[in-house]
């Protein structure tokens, strides 16, 4: 057992626009009956959250089971992750090259995982950090650096949804244009 969750993470959202941010998010949310406004203990690790709507089923793909869960709102500089598990490469954002992390049977390469570790760590801190790609030696913004099965997004606003279904393209377009057309990206993962 264990509980899923959803994240769809404002890749453009800055610490000062942020809460703004969410709250068009949640607005809009609200008034397609996505989720409800007010908050209840729906959540896992929050105090509360906003339980699923009555139209809860215009966000996902399959509409055979109920979302059991709610939708937090994190603001402030998150290191969102996708739970269990670990990222097997991160791909450079100037040669595409890919810093793998795991030879392909899944065992460690000694090392590799080093300069992203202290990067992430650097980056919750203070908000800015970088790594220097093994393949073309230039260093770049790890917030540029993308990873496998997005495992990583660093940001400043994310909508977390615990147990619900597979969201659709549409409902992620749609949120995205409450955001005012910025760019985000979908983690899933489970605890």
């Amino acid at each position: 057992m264990g509980n899923y969750f959803q994240t769809v993470v404002d890749l453009d959202a800055t610490p000062a626009d942020a809460r703004t941010l969410a709250d068009s998010g949640l607005d809009w949310l609200v008034r397609e009956g996505i989720v409800r406004a007010e908050l209840t203990d729906c959540v896992l690790g929050a105090p509360s959250g906003h339980p699923p709507g009555p139209s809860w089923a215009k966000a996902v793909d399959q509409e055979d089971w109920e979302p059991s869960g709610g939708l937090t709102i994190e603001t402030g500089r998150t290191v969102f992750h996708c739970g269990q598990g670990d990222p097997r490469f991160a791909v450079c954002p100037h040669c595409a090259g890919r810093a793998d992390f795991c030879t392909d049977r899944l065992e460690e390469i000694e090392g590799a995982w080093e300069p992203f570790g202290e990067a992430i760590n650097a980056w919750s801190d203070t908000g800015s950090a970088a790594v220097t790609c093994p393949h073309c030696r230039r260093t770049g913004d790890l917030t540029a650096w993308t990873w496998s099965d997005d495992y990583f997004a660093l940001g400043y606003l994310g909508f977390e949804f615990w147990d619900w279904p597979d969201f659709s393209p549409g409902f992620l377009e749609g949120l995205s244009r409450a955001l005012g057309g910025h760019r985000t990206v979908l983690m899933a993962g489970k605890l």
